[in-house]
């Protein structure tokens, strides 16, 4: 590897300078609400083009900010959130495939007192959690363990949404660090506690992680807890007479519970002091719209990739506006951070950017280059170019005329792919060695 590669690589990686960031008044810290949904598809909300879903709630928060056509995450469930939690690429903290729900359980996140919570708690947030967090079953991975004041939800990647069971048969519903018997269907639960987190906290800035597990197998619909399962499932086909209408039903509650949180904001009088970071954390499953994209979960393909992404800040950030520029899931890190002013320590070493001046029309756009990695696939994009390695196989895609990635231009452009592959492998080597100090 040659040192400009290597220089290349670090520039790239680089974090907005702390100058640059957003300043707000110390008097008045931003509350931030994030709310996740879980193997959604890009293309299944009203935003983003779908017709046969209703998500009047997103649609709300798209014509009130700006939507992002260019977010990505990781390709499975806990990476993503692995980005989120450090601000960092998943692959130094060596979580690069999605945690088990069955099986050894001896992995996890491990607190470095650095985390996105654990930040903000030191700077006088309140902090909480509801929902799925899937880095790590034992206490010592916990929501807790990272800063979160407050944790309801489950611990591994998918649970029944009316027994509250993992796909191990184990009983997956947590209060703090409690196990917790509690009826009712898993997105209402998650809705409910989400706002009364917001109304005990009203008067004090807070964060709030809201991270629904709609529309993740199993595919449960609301109100027929007839269907509620007793027994483990084993994965997306588990249930092959759902529908797409099913699908539907699970998103439109989750969308209806974005709606409540909302109202909870607009009720206390939250609403300019808030930032809301509306998401999803992969590309979405079979009964997915991932259109216009290719592929879907668990590829590098953009169906597996990239997602939606909407913030919405009022009077920070302008309503009805759409943004093409490239970020990805640990940007929301260091925007949540440089918004609510909190000090990162230097060992923090984020590689996300700021993505609050360039969405509010402050600062220029710059050239991202980005990095992802399966156990059979890797990618890069920089710009509008994005290649995809499978193997000994590359493609060359230029996204900006080709969001669907239907015309492969590798051999039309072998410069690129020549300037591009080495990228990748300096990156790997890069986050290879830093995983390998971290678990010796």
């Amino acid at each position: 590897m040659s040192r400009s590669i290597a220089g290349a690589v670090l520039l790239v990686c680089s974090v907005v300078p702390a100058a640059a960031q957003v300043q707000p008044d110390r008097a008045k810290r931003p509350n931030v609400v994030l709310i996740v949904t879980d193997d959604v598809g890009y293309g299944d909300f009203g935003p983003y083009g779908v017709t046969d879903i209703r998500t009047p709630n997103v649609d709300r928060l798209a014509r009130e900010g700006v939507k992002l056509t260019d977010f990505y995450a990781a390709p499975v469930c806990t990476p993503t959130r692995a980005m989120l939690m450090t601000g960092r690429y998943q692959q130094r903290v060596g979580l690069e495939v999605a945690l088990p729900s069955a099986g050894p359980r001896d992995r996890g996140l491990l607190p470095t007192g650095r985390s996105l919570p654990q930040l903000l708690k030191k700077n006088g947030y309140a902090t909480g959690l509801v929902g799925k967090w899937h880095l790590g079953w034992k206490p010592e991975f916990g929501p807790n363990e990272h800063g979160f004041d407050y944790f309801f939800g489950f611990k591994s990647g998918a649970i029944d949404f009316y027994t509250h069971e993992a796909a191990s048969g184990l009983d997956d519903l947590f209060e703090n660090t409690t196990p917790v018997t509690v009826d009712g269907y898993m997105t209402d639960l998650i809705t409910a506690r989400a706002v009364r987190f917001i109304e005990q906290h009203a008067s004090e800035p807070f964060f709030l992680d809201v991270a629904y597990n709609a529309a993740h197998w199993p595919f449960q619909p609301p109100d027929r807890h007839s269907e509620a399962r007793a027994v483990a499932f084993e994965g997306p086909l588990d249930t092959p007479t759902r529908t797409r209408k099913d699908y539907a039903a699970m998103l439109e509650r989750a969308d209806a519970g974005v709606g409540q949180i909302l109202q909870a904001l607009a009720k206390l009088g939250l609403e300019r002091n808030t930032l809301v970071i509306f998401t999803n954390d992969n590309g979405g499953e079979w009964l997915s719209r991932n259109t216009p994209l290719s592929n879907r979960k668990g590829t590098l393909w953009e169906g597996g990739i990239r997602v939606p992404a909407i913030f919405r800040w009022p009077g920070r950030l302008p309503a009805g506006r759409t943004s093409g520029r490239p970020g990805i899931f640990m940007d929301i890190t260091a925007s949540i951070l440089a918004a609510t002013n909190t000090p990162v320590p230097p060992e923090a070493r984020l590689e996300g950017m700021n993505l609050i001046p360039i969405l509010s029309g402050q600062a220029a756009p710059v050239e991202r280059t980005l990095f992802w990695r399966t156990q059979t696939q890797k990618a890069v994009r920089r710009g509008d170019w994005k290649l995809l390695v499978q193997g000994n196989a590359a493609y060359l895609f230029n996204l900006r005329a080709d969001i669907g990635e239907h015309n492969d231009l590798a051999r039309d452009r072998v410069d690129l792919i020549r300037t591009l592959w080495p990228l990748i492998d300096a990156w790997e080597a890069d986050v290879d060695a830093e995983r390998t100090a971290l678990t010796r």
